[in-house]
């Protein structure tokens, strides 16, 4: 009798049927692969078989550059879903202070953050006292003081940082719980003194100055343009 093992005629005719099923089914060909090299010897190089192992791994590499890229254009997706629909809910405001209450709320619920300030520097007397939900009054010159600290230069128009904690005049009894913070400074018209519009999140990780800015800009010049039609 033969010492060789034999297939089952059943599972030779499905081989035989479908060799594609065996060639992409990657543990199949490591072990079909493995086999050969044992019945070849220690003593023989299989110069085939370093040559499949390397196309494996440039292959494994690839499919995940390739996860990492589809990953990145979903959330990419998902944020530019999330911009149109803060701007739009915006846009449905009929008033002054709807606008301020949609932006404390819904606005922030469909941003996913933890806390929204609009602060708008003026040369009045009281400025930094003055409170209405989510608008704050501050004296010139302390939004730019407020995004630069201590390292001075010119404000940028997008600010991504993490925070130790947040600034209670700012976010109020959930500073301590802020994190991370997007300051989006606002240009509001000739003549005007500027303003800033602070996202806060209890994630640290939420706003960081390695991601990108291209939507918080968007959605800066639209807030801007929003809040001239209201000031004027």
């Amino acid at each position: 009798m033969s010492t060789n093992p034999k297939l089952e005629d059943t599972v030779r005719a499905a081989i035989i049927a479908t060799p594609d099923a065996i060639l992409d089914d990657h543990d199949v060909m490591r072990a079909l692969v493995a086999a050969n090299e044992r019945a070849m010897g220690e003593n023989i190089v299989d110069l085939r078989g370093i040559a499949m192992d390397r196309l494996e791994s440039r292959l494994d590499r690839l499919e995940d550059t390739h996860r990492s890229v589809i990953a990145a254009a979903y959330e990419n997706l998902a944020g530019t879903n999330q911009v149109h629909r803060a701007i739009l809910r915006l846009l449905e405001a009929a008033s002054f202070e709807m606008f301020l209450a949609d932006l404390g709320n819904a606005v922030a619920d469909i941003l996913r953050v933890d806390a929204v300030a609009l602060l708008l520097e003026t040369a009045e007397a009281g400025a930094g006292s003055a409170r209405l939900g989510v608008l704050g009054m501050v004296a010139p010159g302390e939004i730019d003081g407020y995004l630069t600290g201590a390292r001075g230069g010119p404000a940028r128009q997008v600010t991504l940082r993490e925070v130790r904690d947040g600034n209670p005049a700012i976010f109020g009894a959930i500073a301590g719980n802020i994190r991370s913070e997007a300051c989006l400074k606002l240009d509001l018209g000739a003549e005007r003194l500027p303003g800033l519009l602070i996202l806060g999140s209890e994630d640290p990780r939420h706003f960081t100055p390695q991601q990108g800015t291209e939507l918080l800009a968007f959605f800066t010049g639209v807030f801007e343009r929003s809040m001239r039609r209201w000031l004027t």
